[in-house]
């Protein structure tokens, strides 16, 4: 079988070629992609992000990408979404005042608090290693995305700010720093997003890659099948 193809959109805001990287690894072939009209030649598409959310979405308003990220995700085919790519996934954000986002899910980004649980300063942003557990009160169901990572499993994260979703359900995993328990992940039929770097992840990071990587292929297959 030829190898997937995956979209990588590039819209100024880096962390581009780790995600090149590690797609070459789990046997994807990884294009870096701006215009919209290139999307459809695709088998998955991935939205990766570092930086301020209002000018993420400047970038993607002036790339015009906006309606074709919605689109594409509304066909059914695989999408991941990581860091920024996540949070942008949402209804709006307040970093650096208030944002609008893609709203392919309804909820908002928040910045951490200043002071944790204890009343001490809270280190922000948040760089590291932290453990991501199945949510106990949104999507019970295990997820092809994430087959193969153990429960508790640890993932690197750098982020000042985290998602509040309106609903439970999308919810795949959740994260606990400094107090606060949050949701790191969601998964939502072809989709699945996150707040950590799986590509920075070492082996189980890419074993997400892996798995979106199985999950691309077989929809390929299934559709030779038809």
């Amino acid at each position: 079988m030829i190898k997937p193809r995956v979209g990588i959109v590039d819209y100024d805001m880096g962390n581009m070629f780790s995600v090149v990287r590690a797609c070459e690894q789990v046997d994807l072939v990884p294009v870096l992609i701006s215009d919209k009209n290139h999307f459809n030649a695709f088998d998955a598409l991935i939205l990766p992000g570092v930086g301020a959310f209002g000018v993420a979405m400047e970038n993607l308003k002036r790339l015009d990408l906006i309606d074709a990220i919605k689109k594409f995700i509304a066909g059914g085919k695989p999408f991941m979404g990581i860091c920024l790519g996540f949070q942008l996934l949402f209804t709006e954000s307040e970093e650096f005042g208030a944002f609008n986002g893609l709203n392919i899910f309804k909820g908002q980004v928040v910045k951490f608090p200043a002071n944790n649980d204890k009343g001490k300063v809270r280190k922000i942003p948040h760089v590291g290693w932290s453990q991501i557990f199945v949510s106990d009160t949104g999507n019970k169901r295990r997820n092809p995305f994430l087959n193969g990572i153990s429960n508790g499993e640890f993932m690197y994260f750098v982020h000042s700010y985290y998602v509040l979703p309106v609903s439970n359900e999308i919810i795949a995993s959740s994260t606990s720093y400094e107090g606060i328990k949050y949701c790191s992940s969601i998964s939502e039929n072809n989709l699945f997003a996150c707040q950590f770097h799986p590509e920075k992840s070492t082996t189980q990071g890419i074993q997400i890659y892996k798995n979106f990587a199985d999950i691309i292929n077989n929809i390929k297959e299934n559709e030779v099948l038809k």
